[in-house]
């Protein structure tokens, strides 16, 4: 039940030591304060590391021919790798476990991409369909690649929307003819990538149409897959079975870090998940650790009102005061400087993290740094509870003190 008296008595007691008060609340504002910003600051990091993974799928595998290091069966180093349709449609039948897979060729020499009396220099990417599914390419008009583009070597193309806007201004794209090198090529679709600008300025082909088009024969630069739900230990044997595979096939020693390289994104994903679990966890520790100190500071500050005030509570006792009184009138005042100067630096951390993440500018690295609304209630609840057991070890030891040891107290 709300009492006027008490709480008239509670703000007189710190108008009285307002000094003490102030001290004691700002280091309970404080604590909580550095707890938001270490909380707002690790979040920021961890979705600028998440936005490096947002243009390629985070399962997938990614194999690009390098060059030999190490001699192997009486060959010497420095034997120049280079993959073939062939390498593409073994790995493709014999690795369990794949999910969606491409391949990628690309057109050697200057690449001059035009639209009637607009021209441009862009890059071109001939692939496999499932090419839009691990580099997350969303269409957004017409179609991308397909099958039957493939088997029927159709001279088609996927444009990115950065490649619409720059050779076809206002006018409708799909259904037209780009040259791409003199041959002209019908763009059947439009895309947009989170990858950014430079990934928007792709054009995308058949790559059986591009080998046969552009002189490419059967080679191909670069395969890439994705390992469906496969964990990360799953998708590491995947990679270690992929690299012995071409050691075969290549003739090359599976210890040689430079003849086939191979990146697993999951592996490299779930790193990524671990550091920041790991990170997590110490800002919790550290905040946590700050706003004990700030917890401690009210207790003493309470043992010390206690103090001075204990021939005021031998009179209340005296007068017939129950020990709940007296307890509830120090956890009361506890709880009130606890909860007020939390609020106060819960309300200064997160104005400063909306302020930084109004105010930077978009990184790659550092990004949107804020703290979750049900994580900032929570921790200043756990700090107002933390205020009501900082209060109740003093007011207990005020509702034992005994009114003939009160009145004898100088």
């Amino acid at each position: 039940m709300f009492d006027p008296d008490k709480w008239q008595e509670i703000f007189d007691t710190i108008r009285k030591n307002k000094l003490r008060t102030f001290l004691t609340g700002f280091s309970v504002a404080w604590g909580i304060f550095m707890l938001m910003i270490l909380l707002g600051s690790g979040n920021g990091l961890q979705q600028g590391v998440e936005y490096q993974f947002r243009d390629d799928a985070t399962n997938s595998i990614w194999i690009s021919p390098g060059q030999t290091s190490m001699p192997y069966g009486g060959m010497k180093p420095g034997r120049d790798i280079q993959f073939t349709n062939l390498d593409y449609d073994y790995l493709h039948a014999t690795i369990d476990g794949v999910d969606k897979m491409s391949a990628r060729f690309y057109i050697r020499g200057n690449t001059t991409v035009s639209y009637k009396n607009e021209f441009g220099s862009f890059d071109i990417r001939s692939v496999h369909p499932d090419h839009r599914y691990i580099e997350n390419t969303i269409v957004t008009k017409g179609r991308f690649i397909n099958e039957k583009d493939l088997y029927e070597y159709r001279k088609v193309a996927a444009i990115g929307e950065i490649v619409e806007q720059d050779l076809f201004k206002n006018e409708s794209s799909i259904g037209n003819y780009i040259n791409v090198n003199g041959i002209p090529f019908l763009v059947v679709g439009v895309f947009r990538d989170d990858g950014g600008e430079n990934e928007m300025r792709q054009i995308y082909l058949p790559i059986s149409t591009a080998q046969r088009s552009f002189n490419g024969g059967n080679t191909i630069r670069q395969m890439m897959m994705t390992t469906g739900d496969a964990n990360a230990e799953k998708s590491n044997l995947m990679a270690d079975e992929i690299l012995k595979k071409l050691a075969s096939r290549h003739n090359f020693d599976e210890e040689d870090k430079r003849a086939v390289f191979v990146r697993n994104n999951m592996e490299s994903f779930a790193r990524f998940l671990s550091l920041f679990g790991g990170i997590k966890m110490f800002i919790w520790i550290i905040g946590i650790g700050t706003l004990f100190a700030g917890v401690v500071g009210v207790s003493n500050i309470m043992m010390i009102v206690v103090k001075e005030r204990t021939k005021e509570i031998g009179i209340r006792k005296a007068l017939g005061a129950t020990p709940g009184s007296i307890v509830s009138l120090i956890l009361q005042e506890s709880i009130f400087i606890t909860a007020i100067s939390g609020y106060i630096g819960l309300m200064f951390g997160v104005g400063l993290l909306e302020l930084v993440s109004a105010n930077m500018p978009e990184g790659d690295f550092f990004r949107n740094p804020g703290v979750d609304f049900n994580i900032a209630i929570s921790a200043l609840i756990l700090l107002i509870l933390a205020g009501a057991i900082a209060g109740f070890f003093p007011a207990r030891r005020a509702s034992r003190i005994k009114p003939i040891d009160a009145l004898r107290d100088q």
